[in-house]
């Protein structure tokens, strides 16, 4: 899977002992995970502790998965909020990259599940 930019598959698959069929049910189980919507509903209610619990929990399940842009993104956003200087532009970023990220993990959840 050569052709994936937002997923660091063989280092995602190391983490879980190469066992790409447990790598692809966690990749699912990121698939439904609320994080990103709680962000942003968060940041557009100005509750900076709750947009930064949830930047947290995304920003650690990414790097978990290997999920190399997103787990990015989410590093310098937390950053953003935890110095209450967050860049609205940004959280669009972000979720534009969590859905080419969830595009890329259906890919793999096909291939290896």
């Amino acid at each position: 899977m050569a052709d994936l930019v937002y997923i660091n598959v063989e280092e995602g698959a190391k983490r879980v002992l190469n066992n790409t069929k447990l790598f692809a049910k966690l990749l699912g189980k990121f698939k439904e995970d609320n994080s990103i919507n709680d962000l942003e509903v968060a940041l557009a209610n100005g509750d900076l502790e709750k947009a930064q619990a949830a930047a947290h929990t995304l920003k650690g399940i990414a790097a978990n998965l290997s999920l190399t842009e997103l787990h990015k993104h989410c590093v310098e956003i937390e950053s953003e909020i935890k110095a209450k200087a967050v860049n609205p532009d940004h959280i669009v970023v972000v979720k534009d990259i969590h859905a080419k990220t969830v595009i890329e993990v259906d890919k793999v959840i096909l291939e290896y599940a």
